[in-house]
C-alpha cells in the first residue's frame, strides 16, 4: 500500500494539505500514533504517524513544530495524518513546516477515527499480499485472506496463532514474552509458568523466532513452535510478520492508554489534587474508583525512563488479575497505579497484610527481568495500600521511599522493595539516601566511626557485640575472651566519646542505628 491510496479511500475522507507526487508514492509499512512532542524514539521507517495534535497550541513557536516533524522525517515517516478535531483544522505552521521537511501532511476530518484508518491500512496492505504470486509466499491465500480480516478485526493473539496453524494441524505453540510470559498459544500448546517458559526459549529446543519491531528488551516477543518439524520455515516466518502486524496495531491503540496514564500519575504527584479529578483519570484509565491501590516506581539506573515503563508494565501484566496504569511522573520517574482486589488469593508473593489483597509479586518476576539486561541495575519500590484515589499522593511517597531502599540493598544489581518488607530498623534505615545516613552515623558515632587507631577499631567491635548481647556483660566478655572489667572500662571509653549512655534504651538505640547506617 502506497500513501496515495489513502486519498482514494473515500469512507476515511482524507484530506492532502502538502505532499509531491514521490512522497505519495511512498510505501507504507504501517501505523503508529501519538501525541508526543518528541516522538523520535517510537517511529520506524515507512510507517504513517496519526496525531491529534493535542501536543501543540495556538501561540506555541514554529521551533516547536518543526522538532515534531523534524523527528518525523528523520525517522523516514511515510506520511503525518493530523487530527482536525483538537483545534477545528490543521494549523497553518504544521503545513509549513511539513513543506519545509519534506514530509507529506493529510488532514483528518473530526468524523474519521483513527481506528478506522489503521484498520484500512493493514486491511489493504494484507490484501495486497494476497494478491502476489502465490508461489512467493508459504501461507495459503485464503490463510492470509482470512488473518488479513481477523487482523483489521481486533482478533486476540490466540484465535491469531490457532487459524494461523491450523492448516498445519493445529500444532504446539506459543507467544510468549522475554519474561516468560505466556501471551497466546494454540489449543495444543500445554500451559506453561513463567519459569517454565523461560527454560524453554533458553533451552534451543524447537524453533524459535523474535518478532520483530518490539521496542526494547524487557518486552520482547517470541514465536516457539515447540517441535521444529511441525511447520515449515517459509511458513513460521510468515506467521511472525503476523504477530508482528498484531504488536504494531496494539501499540497504536497503547497510545492513549499512555496518556491516560500520565495524567493520572501527574495528579497522583499533586498533593492537593482534587477527588473528582483524581476519579476521573482513574475511570480514563480502565481503574476502579476505590481501591486499594498500590503505587510501583521502577529505576534503571536513573537512565532511560521509557525503559523503565516497559519493564514495570512488563512484570505487572504477570498478573492479570491486577489492572494497572504505568507511565511517566512529572519528574521522569516509571510508575505504575494498580488496583488490588481483595478476599483472592495472592499471586504467589508474600503475605500481603489483613486484607489479602491480590498483589503483583514483582519480587518473583523482577529477575527474569534483570537477565533480559544483566548489565544495567533494575530496581523497584511499592506502596503499602492505598484505599482511594486520594492516598495516591501518600503512597507515592512511600514507594520513593522503598524504591531508595531497594537501590541501597542492591546498588549494582537489581531488587524489589516494598514498604510491607521494612519490619526492622535496618530494612527502615536503608531507604534514607546514604548521604543523611553517613552523616547520622558520623555525628552519634563521633570519632569512633574514623576508626583512624587500632583503639578506636577495638572499641567499636566492643559496641557491637555488646548491643547484639543485648546488653550482657558476661557474654559480650565471653565472645571478645575478655574480663567483665575489661569490658565495663570499654563501654565507659565508649560513653566518654560518643556521649551517650549505654544504660538507656534511646541512646542504645541511637548507637545500633548509628552502626547500621555506617
Amino acid at each position: 500500500m502506497h500513501v496515495h491510496d489513502l486519498l482514494q479511500l473515500d469512507a476515511l475522507d482524507l484530506t492532502l494539505l502538502w505532499g509531491e507526487d514521490p512522497l505519495l508514492a511512498q510505501e507504507v509499512s504501517g501505523v503508529t500514533a501519538t501525541d508526543l512532542e518528541d516522538p523520535a524514539r517510537f517511529l520506524q521507517s515507512g510507517e504513517l504517524v496519526l496525531s491529534g495534535l493535542v501536543w501543540w497550541a495556538p501561540g506555541d513557536d514554529r521551533e516547536k513544530v518543526d522538532r515534531f516533524v523534524a523527528a518525523l522525517a528523520d525517522a523516514g515517516a511515510a506520511a503525518l495524518l493530523a487530527g482536525e478535531e483538537t483545534h477545528g483544522t490543521v494549523p497553518d505552521v504544521l503545513v509549513e513546516s511539513c513543506r519545509a521537511h519534506h514530509v507529506a501532511l493529510l488532514a483528518v476530518p473530526a468524523h474519521t477515527t483513527f481506528r478506522a484508518i489503521t484498520e484500512a491500512v493493514y486491511l489493504r496492505r494484507w490484501g495486497d499480499l494476497s494478491r502476489r504470486p502465490a508461489g512467493h509466499y508459504a501461507l495459503p491465500e485464503n490463510v492470509r485472506t482470512e488473518l488479513a480480516g481477523m487482523l483489521a478485526g481486533d482478533a486476540a493473539p490466540d484465535a491469531l496463532l490457532d487459524r494461523a496453524f491450523a492448516h498445519l494441524g493445529g500444532p504446539a505453540c506459543a507467544l510468549l514474552s522475554a519474561t516468560g510470559r505466556v501471551i497466546a498459544r494454540t489449543p495444543a500448546a500445554t500451559g506453561l509458568t513463567a519459569r517454565q517458559a523461560r527454560r524453554r526459549l533458553a533451552s534451543g529446543t524447537g524453533t524459535t523466532l523474535r518478532i520483530e519491531g518490539d521496542p526494547g528488551p524487557y518486552d520482547a516477543w517470541f514465536l516457539h513452535l515447540h517441535d521444529a518439524d511441525d511447520a515449515p520455515p517459509r511458513v513460521l516466518h510468515e506467521i511472525a510478520e503476523v504477530v508482528a502486524q498484531y504488536r504494531h496495531h496494539e501499540a497504536a491503540r497503547e497510545t492513549g492508554a499512555r496518556r491516560a496514564a500520565d495524567a493520572l500519575l501527574t495528579l497522583a504527584a499533586t498533593v492537593t489534587a482534587e477527588r473528582a479529578a483524581l476519579d476521573a483519570a482513574l475511570h480514563a484509565c480502565g481503574l476502579p474508583a476505590d481501591g486499594p491501590f498500590r503505587v510501583v516506581l521502577a529505576a534503571l539506573d536513573d537512565t532511560e525512563p521509557e525503559q523503565a515503563v516497559r519493564a514495570l508494565a512488563e512484570a505487572l501484566r504477570h498478573a492479570p488479575g491486577a489492572p494497572f496504569a504505568a507511565g511517566l511522573l512529572p519528574d521522569g520517574t516509571a510508575a505504575a497505579v494498580v488496583a488490588v482486589g481483595t478476599g483472592a488469593e495472592a499471586d504467589g508473593g508474600a503475605d500481603s497484610g489483613a486484607d489479602d489483597e491480590r498483589v503483583p509479586s514483582l519480587g518473583e518476576i523482577w529477575p527474569a527481568l534483570h537477565d533480559c539486561r544483566p548489565q544495567a541495575p533494575l530496581h523497584a519500590g511499592m506502596s503499602g495500600p492505598a484505599a482511594t484515589g486520594g492516598d495516591l499522593n501518600s503512597a507515592l511517597d512511600q514507594a520513593r521511599y522503598a524504591l531508595s531502599a531497594a537501590r541501597s540493598a542492591a546498588p549494582e544489581g537489581a531488587g524489589v522493595t516494598s514498604v510491607d518488607d521494612l519490619t526492622t530498623l535496618g530494612a527502615l534505615l536503608s531507604g534514607v539516601p546514604a548521604e543523611v545516613r553517613a552523616a547520622f552515623s558520623s555525628r552519634v558515632l563521633g570519632p569512633l566511626a574514623r576508626g583512624g587507631s587500632a583503639s578506636h577499631r577495638m572499641l567499636l567491635e566492643t559496641l557491637e557485640v555488646f548491643l547484639a548481647q543485648h546488653g550482657s556483660w558476661a557474654r559480650t566478655a565471653e565472645i571478645l575472651h575478655l574480663h567483665v572489667n575489661t569490658v565495663h572500662y570499654r563501654i565507659q571509653r565508649i560513653e566518654t566519646l560518643t556521649g551517650r549512655d549505654l544504660s538507656r534504651l534511646d541512646h542504645k538505640l541511637d548507637l545500633h542505628a548509628a552502626l547500621l547506617c555506617r
